[in-house]
Parts: structure tokens; sequence; C-alpha cells
């Protein structure tokens, strides 16, 4: 393998210094007009949340036949050929498409010694003593793990040397191409828009939250992280997001490479107006863009200050220790932590969020704005509450016991009672007070018959407490519960 990796490279600039003169011929020879990004007028992407989106590429081309074979190159490596449309835009209904082809077989040295296979090239030697060159004819054999060539009078693998080809064979293509047939009875020069589905263009929401020293505000920015691995390169181009869940038709899709992307990052100002669309949000950005070939964007999405939040310390319990005897529960059991916020005019958000990440950060005593968690959300409308859980508290604990458990009856039916009684010891190392919200999952017909604090019933399963805790102290919360399935 590394013998024909060292030769492919060496035979590749030559190669590419060839390129264009063989594609001329070519493009002479099978009657094909080529166009090219120098004839693009505008592009317009569109691109949605799973690996999707709309191309349109408006382009100035002379028909100069009117039956037409016209090369359409630098489409994306991606595209769904199926969905392609060619029309004209600058006299509409003049053309008429009898055929269409997708050449994605990219040329490179390794694609042109595969179709080179059973055919004649010039190996090249260069004696190491003298420097004198010398040429010999050979057949290609096979080029899988290694080339296996044919001389005269031997077979020869691990040649070194260039390897000299006659031409590039038509269905190689230096860019993804789309090969357009079809007649035409209008004007000549005809400003033409290709519209296709591709993948390879995806987008997805990230957020960066600060919070305040008192943990009651926060500071929210919204980034659109955007990546092109389409394959081609998009200039200048006008840029739509499409939030929302839209339905597609699986089907088995050969995609080609995946690709390194690079990073670049937007103008920090927000930048994205949104609109409803039938049951999804539209993001527009208000200015052009360029999606480089194997890069990754950031534009600015949103920003809002001083965003009132709710901290929760919560303890989530189990529904399955009420029908049964246990002991010890657990001990140093982790309270977690929560923020929520309301996606309100009234708090200086209301608009729409796409799914995404948000990752939170609070500055500590030097002024380092450290991260403290992150959460994904769904896509969020308009006056719905957020909730994010960053962690795990590591001051705040609990330990729990189940302290007193029987079986009441066994009824008809198989309808079972039960009555037990739990322990829950919470401990603060703050030093301020924390409220925690205790949980507790209670399954079948139930209800509470004792207990030191008061509960609250939110939904029919469940249980609720909030115990405070005082600074550097503990709380017990002790309750007794029948239950009935």
């Amino acid at each position: 393998m590394n013998t024909l990796k060292r030769i492919t490279s060496q035979a590749l600039l030559p190669l590419s210094c060839a390129l264009l003169l063989c594609g001329s011929v070519a493009n002479a020879e099978t009657g094909e007009q080529l166009s090219t990004l120098s004839d693009q007028k505008s592009v317009a992407i569109t691109i949605y949340n799973n690996d999707l989106a709309l191309v349109k590429d408006l382009r100035q081309v002379d028909l100069v036949s009117r039956d037409f074979n016209l090369a359409w190159r630098d489409v994306s490596a991606q595209m769904r050929p199926e969905t392609a449309l060619l029309r004209s835009v600058s006299q509409p209904g003049s053309i008429m498409v009898v055929e269409q082809n997708f050449n994605f077989d990219l040329l490179t040295p390794q694609s042109l010694l595969n179709k080179y296979i059973g055919q004649t090239v010039t190996i090249i030697k260069i004696n190491p003593a003298t420097g004198v060159e010398s040429r010999e004819n050979a057949v290609v054999l096979a080029t899988s793990d290694g080339v296996v060539l044919k001389m005269a009078d031997r077979i020869e693998t691990g040649i070194p040397g260039r390897i000299i080809f006659k031409n590039v064979p038509s269905n190689l293509r230096d860019r993804p191409t789309l090969v357009i047939k079809g007649d035409r009875n209008g004007q000549a020069r005809q400003e033409l828009e290709l519209s296709y589905l591709t993948s390879g263009l995806s987008w997805k929401a990230d957020y960066v939250a600060e919070l305040n020293d008192a943990d009651d505000q926060m500071d929210l920015s919204g980034w659109v992280t955007l990546t092109n691995t389409s394959g081609t390169h998009y200039s200048r181009a006008k840029l739509q997001l499409v939030a929302g869940d839209i339905n597609r038709v699986q089907q088995s899709l050969s995609t080609p490479m995946a690709m390194r992307a690079k990073t670049a990052f937007d103008a920090a100002e927000v930048s994205m107006n949104q609109e409803s669309l039938m049951e999804y949000h539209l993001y527009s950005l208000n200015r052009l863009t360029t999606l480089a070939e194997n890069q990754t964007k950031q534009v600015a999405l949103l920003s809002a200050v001083n965003v009132p939040i709710h901290k929760e310390l919560v303890l989530v319990g189990n529904d399955y220790y009420y029908a049964s005897r246990y002991g010890d529960l657990g001990q140093k059991l982790k309270v977690s932590v929560f923020v929520q916020f309301h996606n309100k005019e009234s708090v200086r958000l209301g608009v729409p969020l796409p799914k995404g990440t948000i990752r939170v950060y609070k500055r500590d005593k030097m002024s380092n704005a450290q991260f403290v968690g992150e959460d994904w959300i769904d896509h969020t409308p308009i006056n719905e509450t957020v909730r994010l859980k960053l962690g795990q508290s590591f001051d705040v604990t609990a330990a729990k016991k189940q302290t007193d458990f029987k079986q009441l009856s066994t009824g008809n039916n198989s309808i079972n009672r039960f009555e037990s009684a739990y322990e829950i010891t919470l401990k603060n190392a703050k030093k301020e007070t924390v409220t925690v919200i205790i949980q507790e999952p209670i399954p079948g017909d139930w209800k509470i018959i004792s207990e030191n604090q008061p509960h609250h019933k939110p939904v029919s399963n469940m249980a609720v407490w909030k115990v405070e805790v005082p600074a550097e102290g503990s709380a017990v919360l002790n309750y007794r519960v029948q239950t009935k399935y």
C-alpha cells in the first residue's frame, strides 16, 4: 500500500497540470457545455435540523445549442439527484430537461488507476546512478492493496517512478457535476436555477449562559453552528435555517467520505430574523455568508441579559421500596442541581429556542468564568419553561432509610395494602441555608398518614416536600405512607 501511495503521489503533479487540457478535450468530444462557479449569480441555502438542506443555485448560462448537454459543475457531492430541478428564471418554460446524470466519482490518483485496470499505461523510471530516464509500457492488472503491472516479459509490483496516463476517462470529474440534457426554445442566454436537496449541510443551536453571584439571573447568548461537509463551496450565500422536526422518508443513501471540518466564527452581533413557517420556525441570516468546504461556522442567534432564573436542589426517590421491606436506602445520596427560566418577553427573552445544548458558566472570586454544567433542550416555543440539570451538589447530601414496613392485608382480586415509614436526613456544608426539594414517586393508590413537614401532590404518583436545611447543619424528614395496588 505504501508503494501505491508513493507511485500515485508522484503521478499526481503531472496529472494535475494536464487536467484542464484533458477536461476541455473531453468536453469537446462529448459535446458538453461546462458551467462553473464563475457563472453563478447567487446561491440560497435552507438548512434543516436532520442533515438535510435545500440548495438553490442561480447561474447565467449561454446555451449555445438548442439541444443542450450542460455540465453543471460544483454541485454538492452528497446531493440527492432525484430531487434536482432545473428551471429558467429569465424565460420561464423555455427549457425542457430530458435526462440528467450525477457524476460524483471524483478524479484522484487512486480512482484514475482504478479506471485503467486492463489498459496500458507508461512507466517512467530514472536510473539513480546515471539519472537517465527510461520508459516502458505496462498493463494495469489490479489496484487493490497495491498496484500490479504486467510488463512485456514479467509481472511487477511496487514500481518506483511515475505512471503516465493517456487521458482522463470521461466518467471521472475533478468536481461533483450534474450533467443535464435538454432542449431550449428561447434565447441562448438564460438565467437558470438548479435546486436540489442534499446531505452534508447541517446546523445546531448552542447556547452559553453565565450566572450572576446570587444565582438568580443569567446572561444568555445563542449561536448557530453550521457544518459544511457537502463537498463544495458556497460563496456569499443567502442562508435560512428551519427549526422543527420534518418528516422524511427513510432511504438507504450512499454517503461520500466524511471530512474533517475547520471552524470559523461570524461577528458576535445578533443577525438572525425569525418567522413562523407552517408548524416550524424559519431563521434568516440578514446578510450574505460564505460556507467554505469542510468548514464549521458559528453565527450569532440571540442575546439576552439579566434573565431571571430559579435554582433548585432536588433529591429524587424510587418507587420500588414501597412494597417490600428494606433497611438502609443509601448514605451520602447525591442531590441534583437544576436551573430553570421562563422563555417570555417580560423577562427579556420570548423567542423560539431551537433545540441544542446550553452550557452554563459562573465567575469565581477572581472573575474567571468557570464551567458549571450543561444540558440539552428540545425545540422550545415562546412562553414555555426551560429546565436544565447542571450536575450534583458537592456540599448538600442525603441519607435515607426505611424505619418501618408491614403488609396490612391481601385483598380480593390480588389487591395488596402496605404501610411503610421513612426517614430522610439532609446535610448542608454550605455557609448559607438551602432548600431541598424531595420528590418521592409512590406507586398505586396512596396516602400520607403522618409527616413532620407538609407535602403536596403535583401529580397522581408523586409526593413532594420542600425542606429547609440550615447553614452547616442538617434537617430530617419523617413520613409514613399507606399504599394499595
